[in-house]
């Protein structure tokens, strides 16, 4: 018997993965434009008020527009269809902007850290009035776009914008709290040691953006996924011998797909075969995997009988692909 090649999607899932592309661009357009209104303020205010732990915040926002128009971008080209030249679709789209985020925040950090280190050995002026006005700015629209975008965390884009906006709100917090302690007890210290704390906030937000979305890119095993589970899954099927070259891996976080091939028992029609297919693809929607595409073959057919391909950077590996249709 020749090689069966199953090609299955399943549209009926829900989209609690990591990414969701139906999320609303319209809401990113103004926290866009919100973002921008407190970069300004903070700028303006920190230099007035020579507070580097502001600077560091409306640098940090700096990284907040750049995070939102990203994901904006993205989220508009996650609408377009696939295409000849684009056939998974614009999609992943979402995960090089995520990608972008955890960058900068990455760069953010280390400009704080080095300010903060050069205001400790040099200590300078600070007014804590200017601080507090350009800081109640920030929360007010930060707690704005918070609500706007509440209820869409499950988007990676999104989770990366609001993680980028909570931190913010909370070095402006503490820039608040800075600033009242200055104007009242003098201790200018105060500004760079906040300036640290917003670093190891940021930092954070930029290890986890970085680590999801670097998993995606590089087709890692999806979060919750077990290649072993998934095998075994395709083996209780009755009819199912063995599996080999299995792959798994996302596309946008929530939308995982499957290859694979699976070697048949002797006797099998291909009528048979299209069976064991629907049962297979029946158990892998289970399992939360929507498209799977899997190459049937009898025992016959020479194959290794590894679960992961050995050669699967492309050095010499080839099938002999013959489908029956």
């Amino acid at each position: 018997m020749g090689h069966s090649h199953d090609h299955s999607h399943s549209h009926d899932h829900d989209h609690s993965g990591l990414f969701h592309t139906h999320a609303p661009a319209g809401k990113m357009k103004q926290a866009f434009f919100l973002a921008m209104i407190i970069l300004i303020a903070e700028l303006v205010f920190g230099l007035l008020s020579n507070s580097l732990a502001l600077l560091a915040d409306a640098w940090h926002m700096a990284t907040d527009v750049l995070a939102i128009g990203l994901s904006w971008f993205a989220l508009v080209q996650a609408k377009k269809p696939a295409d000849k030249q684009m056939t998974f679709g614009y999609e992943r789209a979402g995960i090089l902007a995520a990608a972008v985020n955890g960058l900068t925040l990455v760069i953010i950090t280390l400009w704080i850290l080095y300010s903060a280190i050069t205001r400790m050995m040099h200590p300078e002026h600070v007014g804590g009035m200017g601080m507090f006005a350009g800081a109640a700015i920030g929360v007010v629209i930060n707690l704005i776009i918070i609500f706007a975008l509440n209820g869409e965390g499950d988007n990676l884009n999104v989770k990366a914008t609001l993680l980028h906006v909570i931190g913010d709100l909370g070095a402006s917090v503490g820039v608040i709290i800075a600033a009242i302690l200055i104007h009242f007890t003098g201790l200018e210290i105060i500004d760079p040691v906040l300036s640290v704390l917003i670093a190891l906030i940021v930092a954070f937000s930029a290890w986890n953006i970085i680590k999801k979305s670097f998993a995606i890119l590089m087709e890692a095993t999806p979060k919750g996924i077990q290649l072993d589970e998934i095998a075994n899954v395709i083996k209780s099927v009755p009819g199912i011998s063995s599996v080999h070259d299995l792959h798994i891996w996302t596309l946008t976080g929530d939308r995982h797909f499957l290859t694979c091939h699976a070697v048949i028992e002797d006797g099998i029609s291909l009528t048979g075969a299209h069976q064991l297919l629907t049962k297979i693809n029946q158990e892998l929607c289970k399992s939360g995997i929507q498209h799977s595409t899997i190459q049937l073959e009898d025992c016959s057919t020479s194959h290794s009988d590894d679960l992961i391909c050995k050669d699967a950077g492309g050095h010499g590996h080839s099938h002999d692909h013959h489908h029956d249709h």
